[in-house]
């Protein structure tokens, strides 16, 4: 693992970097954090860990401000390889790190690989050219973060179950506020800071029976994976502030969730 060469491929898309070889640290941790000349990638690495990995950039877009970082390492069993990917880049206000399969070779294919099966079907169906179709904005969707809008103008909706002001978010990340949002099915769950994925009824109940001090804790009664319509305005505060006439299916970007370098999110309402 060549520090050097990691640092120097962020400083050609624009971004500072630092590799800190941290023996406290578990395999490696690649985060976005601030000090007082701005953002900058932070790449914690087990010493031990380095020892046995090759970490590159397979491919770095300046003029776009994206790389893909690729973390190849052997298993503690000899003879197995592991290969994990990162879209590592700069969206609207702030750089950004999302884990990516293994086999993703480029930008283009890693902003491609992030659109769910949903949004590439209206990409094609709306006929939208390749050029257009990495733009936060097109004739199939608008995208605010992880979070994709379709237009579904012919939606029809429960007046009496309209949400006003309701947060949209991905485990524990910080909530989109929507202005009007709309809610079908999905799975009830409890979600605490210590289960921001929350669990069902019934795993909340075994946990009480196994640790009735687990009720102390703040929970929020949610909704995983529900289908959500959403109207009027979208605010966050890393994002330019969206907003909407006639009803959007929202949908969340498909960050990979298995692996090293796993996200474990749920969509949760």
């Amino acid at each position: 693992m060549e520090d050097n060469q990691i640092v120097k491929a962020f400083n050609r898309m624009g971004a500072r970097a630092r590799v800190f070889r941290n023996p406290r640290t578990s395999g490696l941790s690649l985060n976005v954090l601030t000090d007082k000349h701005g953002e900058f990638f932070d790449i914690n690495v087990d010493p031990a860990f380095a020892e046995r990995a090759d970490v590159l950039a397979v491919d770095v877009q300046p003029k776009d401000r994206h790389l893909v970082l690729m973390v190849k390492y052997a298993s503690e069993r000899q003879g197995v390889d592991n290969k994990d990917k990162f879209l590592c880049g700069h969206d609207e206000r702030h750089w950004f790190v999302a884990p990516i399969g293994p086999a993703v070779p480029s930008v283009a294919k890693a902003k491609e690989s992030l659109r769910p099966a949903v949004v590439q079907q209206e990409l094609e169906r709306k006929g939208v050219k390749s050029k257009k179709r990495n733009k936060r904005k097109n004739e199939a969707y608008i995208r605010q973060g992880e979070w994709f809008f379709i237009p579904r103008p012919d939606a029809v909706v429960n007046p009496k179950l309209i949400l006003k002001n309701e947060p949209l978010r991905r485990g524990a990340g910080k909530p989109h506020i929507c202005q009007m949002l709309y809610r079908e099915g999905g799975t009830p769950v409890m979600v605490s800071s210590g289960h921001p994925n929350g669990i069902t009824d019934s795993e909340y109940t075994k946990l009480v029976k196994k640790d009735p001090n687990i009720t102390k804790q703040r929970w929020t009664r949610m909704v995983r994976d529900p289908r959500v319509l959403v109207k009027g305005s979208v605010r966050h505060s890393d994002h330019s502030t969206v907003t909407f006439g006639v009803w959007h299916q929202v949908v969340v970007n498909t960050e990979r969730t298995s692996g090293f370098g796993a996200t474990r999110n749920a969509f949760l309402d």
